[in-house]
């Protein structure tokens, strides 16, 4: 049964696949982290316009009201 050392050892390739992972998971992370302020940014930009103009599902319910 081979130990845990060997497997972390990767047959000798893990001084190039580990630092890849952690790469590989540090600019998902950012990205992650990148769209969530956008997301952020994006829905306060839209709740100024609807305040500032009223959104268009209220003036649709006016005119189907009225």
């Amino acid at each position: 049964m081979t130990s845990l050392s060997e497997i972390l050892d990767m047959g000798g390739y893990a001084v190039f696949v580990w630092p890849a992972y952690g790469i590989a998971a540090v600019i998902m992370i950012v990205l992650a982290v990148m769209s969530w302020r956008a997301l952020v940014t994006e829905r306060a930009i839209l709740e100024k316009l609807e305040a500032e103009h009223g959104s268009r599902r209220n003036q649709r319910e006016e005119v189907n009201d009225g």
